[in-house]
C-alpha cells in the first residue's frame, strides 16, 4: 500500500499542499445539493395568507408549506408593513379549497424559511396553486427571473385572469408581491 507523504518537502510546501487539498474538499462540500423531490400527506391545519399553509402529517409535527410557482398579495404582518389589496381575498380563497382536508403535496425543496415549496394536488386533477392564478388571487412567481416559477401553467392561466381582469387584475396597476415586500417593506415606499 502507498501512503502519500509530505516529509520530503519543505514546510511551505507541505502547507501549500496541505492547504490545496482542504480548499479542494471544501469546494466539493459547497457544490449545490440537487432537491430530490418529496411528498408530503397530512391535513392542512392553517392557512397564513394566499400562498402560505401548514400541514399536519401523521408524525404530529406541523410543517409550513409555500406553494410553488406563485406569489399571492401579502397580508398586514404589522403597523410598518401593510397588506397589499386582495391579500384578505387570496388567503380565504386558498382556505375554503384546502383547510381541513387531508391532501398529498409534491415538494421540490425547503426555502431559507424552511417551509417546504409544494405544489398542492386537488382531486379535480388541478392544483391549488393553478386555482389561485386562474381566479386572479395569485401572480406567476417571477421574482429573481423566474427562478421559482417551476409550473409552465401558470403563465398561461395568469395570462388568461389578467384579460378577463379578475382578482388582481381589477386593479388599475396590481404590485407584485416582491415588488411590494422592497418597496413598501423595506423601503417604505407604500
Amino acid at each position: 500500500m502507498t501512503v502519500f507523504s509530505l516529509s520530503g518537502f519543505s514546510s511551505l510546501t507541505r502547507r501549500t499542499a496541505v492547504c490545496a487539498g482542504l480548499t479542494a474538499v471544501m469546494a466539493v462540500w459547497a457544490l449545490p445539493v440537487q432537491a430530490q423531490d418529496f411528498e408530503l400527506t397530512g391535513r392542512v391545519v392553517r392557512v397564513a395568507d394566499g400562498d402560505t399553509l401548514t400541514i399536519l402529517p401523521s408524525n404530529n409535527r406541523q410543517v409550513r408549506v409555500r406553494l410553488a410557482s406563485i406569489d399571492a398579495p401579502e397580508t398586514t404582518k404589522d403597523s410598518r408593513r401593510p397588506g397589499q389589496p386582495f391579500a384578505v381575498a387570496s388567503r380565504r380563497f386558498l382556505s375554503d379549497l384546502v383547510s381541513g382536508k387531508h391532501l398529498t403535496l409534491s415538494c421540490y425543496e425547503s426555502d431559507r424559511h424552511g417551509r417546504a415549496v409544494c405544489d398542492v394536488p386537488l382531486a379535480d386533477g388541478e392544483t391549488a396553486n393553478q386555482k389561485l392564478v386562474r381566479a386572479g388571487m395569485a401572480m406567476a412567481n417571477r421574482e429573481k427571473r423566474g427562478r421559482f416559477l417551476r409550473d409552465p401553467r401558470i403563465d398561461q392561466l395568469e395570462r388568461e385572469a389578467k384579460e378577463a381582469g379578475i382578482g388582481i387584475w381589477s386593479e388599475p396597476s396590481p404590485v407584485p408581491p416582491w415588488k411590494w415586500r422592497y418597496d413598501c417593506w423595506q423601503q417604505g415606499q407604500c
